[in-house]
């Protein structure tokens, strides 16, 4: 982080950053990502709009900030003992009302991300290239504890799985995802794909 960053984040406190995260996601659930203006953003936060584009450089950026702000787990500070551990306490995290909103709220987002070039750069620097380095420590820690061979082709498709687990419940079936349903599909579809016994 530059100097002149650093010196434009102390501007924020983390209790006001926080509570501005909140605010823009509950916009999104309110209009969606295409309807969400950065002034409806600052009347809701009592900012003014040049303190959000300066401290946040536009929507995109301040759209992904509040969903990774907003996440209740970092899968990094996850470590069990076991990868079937590791994912059971991942899935743990979210009860099943805020999992079923969280879903609805990254549907719109995907959707919106078809032709936002923008919001589709921030999301993959921010959210998704973050959380397949970490998915790849847990699955070092496994390799390296001898639950997985090192060689097992699904090693690189685990994030793959998880996130189509989670995206086509509703899709599918109709239904939100929950904490049963992701826990019995870990034990039934991920980890046997990468070999690890679940019993």
């Amino acid at each position: 982080m530059t100097e002149i960053a650093a010196t434009r984040r102390s501007r924020i406190t983390p209790e006001r950053e926080a509570e501005l995260y909140e605010s823009v996601l509950g916009l999104l659930r309110e209009v969606g990502y295409d309807a969400l203006t950065m002034d409806a953003v600052a009347t809701r936060t009592r900012s003014s709009k040049a303190t959000l584009y300066r401290q946040w450089g536009g929507k995109a950026e301040l759209v992904v900030k509040a969903l990774r702000h907003g996440k209740p787990s970092r899968v990094e500070q996850i470590d069990t003992g076991s990868l079937r551990g590791d994912l059971h306490a991942l899935v743990t995290h979210e009860d099943d009302c805020t999992m079923e909103q969280n879903s609805a709220l990254m549907r719109g987002v995907a959707m919106a991300m078809h032709h936002n070039d923008d919001l589709r750069q921030a999301f993959r620097e921010q959210l998704i290239e973050p959380e397949m380095t970490n998915f790849q420590q847990v699955l070092g820690r496994a390799v390296a504890r001898g639950e997985i061979r090192p060689d097992c082709p699904a090693l690189d498709f685990l994030v793959h799985m998880m996130v189509g687990g989670f995206a086509t419940r509703t899709l599918l079936e109709d239904q939100p995802p929950t904490q049963a349903f992701l826990t019995s599909y870990i034990d039934a579809v991920v980890l046997p794909a990468l070999g690890v016994h679940t019993t």
